[in-house]
């Protein structure tokens, strides 16, 4: 599987063309029930717009869902150009919904194509959006005085500090990619004590920014 990517934030652009609005809300999303969530949500919201129309792609134990829908466009001119922008690009779980307020002048199959790639594109690039990589969520139990340190760790290797609670020692949920475990690993050995690292589950992780084509 190539490098997949997600977002960081939601974000929302518009585009006119020919009088027709098209607005492009995109979306980070976990799981079907998130999208058909967030689909009531915006034709509540743009409730006198003709059209709704949308693409998403989730990652599901290693495996891609995806779906889209030209919702009473012409087939192939809506949904289709969206998702072939989310594939291209490697996108996964992000939801894409372009909204269109008809503005009575017909764009054709080619002009509708464009208006809805490129609306797309303008949503996408109001977005940060990062690199995802197969990981873990990691229990850690860790003694105060190694507290700091461990922090500095975690900063300069990009691994994300879920949680902390603070009891008798520090419980720390981390997210972390697969091949940092052996970094992890071995600041134990030689820095700290911890009286287990502790596997959670195995999620998607995170990680860097990357750059749109």
């Amino acid at each position: 599987m190539n490098q997949l990517k997600t977002i960081n934030n939601n974000a929302i652009a518009e585009l006119v063309e020919k009088k027709s609005k098209f607005i492009a809300n995109i979306f980070y999303v976990q799981n079907e029930e998130e999208v058909n969530f967030i689909l009531k949500n915006i034709k509540k919201q743009f409730f006198d717009a003709k059209h709704h129309c949308f693409a998403y792609r989730i990652i599901d134990n290693e495996n891609i869902i995806q779906r889209s829908s030209d919702d009473g466009e012409p087939s192939g001119t809506a949904g289709k150009p969206i998702l072939t922008i989310l594939e291209k690009n490697q996108f996964v779980n992000v939801l894409v919904i372009v909204t269109r307020y008809f503005g009575g002048i017909l764009l054709g199959t080619g002009g509708l194509v464009k208006a809805y790639t490129d609306s797309t594109l303008l949503a996408i690039q109001q977005s940060e959006f990062v690199n995802i990589q197969l990981g873990y969520e990691v229990n850690i139990k860790l003694q105060y005085q190694e507290l700091e340190k461990f922090k500095y760790f975690c900063k300069i290797n990009d691994i994300k500090i879920k949680n902390e609670e603070f009891n008798e020692n520090v419980n720390i949920i981390l997210e972390i990619v697969e091949h940092k475990l052996t970094l992890l690993n071995n600041f134990f050995d030689k820095n700290a004590k911890s009286d287990k690292i502790n596997i959670l589950s195995k999620i998607y992780v995170k990680n860097k920014t990357s750059i749109l084509k």
